[in-house]
């Protein structure tokens, strides 16, 4: 038997657990993670696209467990009352190759993209930042903000989007947290202007320009996570020209990140180097910082893991995914589910073979 998380038993962990203690709990797990970054066998994720969206799969592997993400992006979804990104994965032993996790991550995707935008912030903004602007109100916001808010200490919150109703949905859902203010913009520039960090969490499937250069001051630190595959973009290019660009796996970051649109040999530093102390988040308090965060395999690993190992048997399911056998060699006889077979006469095979 298979351990399976679905929604619901999501749902009911987050209820016991509250948000931002579950984000907590994972930027845990990720740090954990991306500190051993060598011991992992690593991939870009391999994408389907259409003229519509985009299907993917994140495979990795520490040697020990094995993990795979299914997850697409479908902007126009939401016109059809339908999520743009949908998700769920697989964590397995590697030495028998059998699946011991199949969860949701639709829901868990949302945690761990706020979980690892936390931790790159606490290494890259400055120390004193209080108010972020985010630019895109839609279904990841709230993770978003909730992060910023308990685990970075955002006082002020500027949003925008260019749909009201995302952001009346992104006020309602922020008033259980009476302590961070809200302020609505009525513009990007609006709402960055001022802001010690700005998170840019778009869906639209294009490259866009949501943050230009004349937007940027001093010392800010720009949480990119909208822009996560070919031909979608939130930065000018000049912003990044401009800062410290800090990614998760180069080779990923630079087909599908802003990173795409500046040429081989512009530097940037990976995300685990920062960590581990071996590479600087930001060099001083007027340095510009960027995160292009495009989502990376090994943090959809760590939220697996943690759900594995922190949900337990009682609160999950399973399911029988995998067949159980007297008899390894016999799998034929689960087919039959234990009967002997009744041979069919020979002329109703012949019959059935030339319908």
């Amino acid at each position: 038997m298979v351990k399976y998380i679905g929604t619901r038993e999501l749902q009911s962990f987050v209820a016991t657990h509250s948000v931002e203690r579950v984000i907590d709990a994972l930027t845990g797990y990720i740090k954990a993670d991306y500190l051993r970054w060598q011991q992992f066998d690593k991939t870009a994720r391999m994408a389907s696209h259409s003229t519509v969206g985009v299907i993917e799969l994140m495979p990795i592997s520490d040697g020990r467990l094995y993990s795979f993400k299914y997850v697409n992006g479908h902007p126009k979804n939401t016109a059809h009352g339908l999520l743009t990104v949908t998700a769920f994965g697989v964590l397995a032993d590697v030495d028998s190759g059998y699946p011991r996790l199949l969860s949701e991550l639709t829901l868990t995707t949302a945690l761990r993209t706020a979980a690892t935008s936390v931790l790159a912030a606490k290494y890259m903004a400055r120390r004193n930042s209080r108010v972020m602007a985010l630019i895109g109100n839609g279904a990841q916001s709230e993770f978003q903000a909730i992060a910023f808010h308990c685990l970075l200490g955002i006082e002020e919150l500027r949003v925008f989007d260019v749909d009201a109703a995302a952001t009346d949905k992104l006020c309602r859902n922020l008033a259980a947290y009476p302590a961070l203010r809200i302020v609505r913009a009525d513009s990007a520039v609006e709402a960055v202007r001022g802001a010690d960090i700005v998170t840019t969490v778009t869906a639209d499937k294009r490259n866009a320009v949501i943050v230009t250069p004349d937007m940027i001051e001093a010392g800010m630190h720009l949480n990119a996570v909208g822009g996560d595959c070919p031909g979608k973009t939130e930065l000018h290019r000049e912003v990044l020209d401009k800062a410290r660009v800090i990614v998760e796996f180069e080779p990923q970051s630079r087909i599908e990140g802003e990173l795409q649109q500046m040429p081989a040999d512009f530097a940037v530093t990976e995300l685990w180097q920062v960590l581990s102390g071996a590479a600087a988040g930001r060099g001083s308090d007027a340095e510009v910082t960027v995160f292009d965060s495009v989502g990376f395999a090994l943090e959809d690993f760590s939220a697996l893991r943690y759900l594995d190992e922190q949900v337990g048997d009682d609160d999950a399911q399973s399911i029988d995914l995998v067949p159980e056998l007297a008899d390894p060699k016999n799998l034929y006889g689960v087919v039959l589910g234990g009967k002997p077979a009744v041979p069919a006469p020979l002329q109703k095979v012949g019959a059935l073979l030339h319908a």
